[in-house]
């Protein structure tokens, strides 16, 4: 059982890049693990950005810049392009992201992040600008992501707009149950179907 997710206010890291792909989230040199230590992929998240060749701090990305704090990534259009590996949902909810707000995400990505209990929030173009604008006006700019209700709302400015979300998915996230928690939940009326069905 995971963390039940229903609605959800916080402040925001902004990263307005476009086609932000798995590599650049999580990268290939970081592939060999194949179990998942949710620390080893958070602290490795966005690496090649986050520290320099050297090995030390990029105090200009984002996540370095203390000003910026919480558990919604707002992302650019194309969030999570490129190859399917699941280890970019790792190192996002390993971070500590619950949600991420984009325009478009690519849709192998975006099931990964559904099933790491992290939520993705497809907004419009108009609605992405005005959150990025907020944020940088007002670092402390709070964002309430419900979910049952399947809204998100800009507190600075008291826009709001509904999301899609898989109602399978919604029903997991909701409950904090992954797909075997799902099953072990429902085995009497699993075995209740088999029975009927002989």
């Amino acid at each position: 059982m995971k963390q039940k997710f229903n609605i959800l206010t916080s402040t925001c890291i902004p990263l307005p890049l476009e086609n932000v792909d798995t590599d650049q989230i999580i990268p290939a040199r970081f592939l060999k693990a194949t179990t998942r230590d949710e620390k080893f992929f958070g602290d490795n998240l966005f690496r090649d950005w986050r520290y320099k060749p050297d090995g030390s701090l990029n105090e200009e990305f984002v996540l370095n810049n203390p000003t910026y704090s919480g558990q919604i990534l707002v992302a650019g259009k194309n969030f999570g392009s490129g190859s399917s590996r699941e280890h970019a949902a790792w190192a996002i909810a390993g971070y500590g992201f619950r949600v991420v707000v984009s325009s478009f995400f690519a849709d192998i990505h975006k099931n990964n992040e559904l099933n790491n209990f992290v939520l993705p929030v497809v907004v419009s173009e108009p609605f992405l600008k005005e959150l990025f604008d907020s944020i940088y006006a007002d670092p402390k700019t709070e964002v309430e992501v419900n979910l049952p209700e399947q809204t998100i709302t800009n507190k600075a400015t008291g826009k709001s707009e509904k999301f899609e979300i898989n109602a399978y998915k919604k029903h997991c996230l909701m409950n904090g149950l992954d797909d075997i928690d799902f099953l072990v939940q429902n085995k009497d009326k699993i075995e209740a179907f088999e029975k009927g069905r002989g």
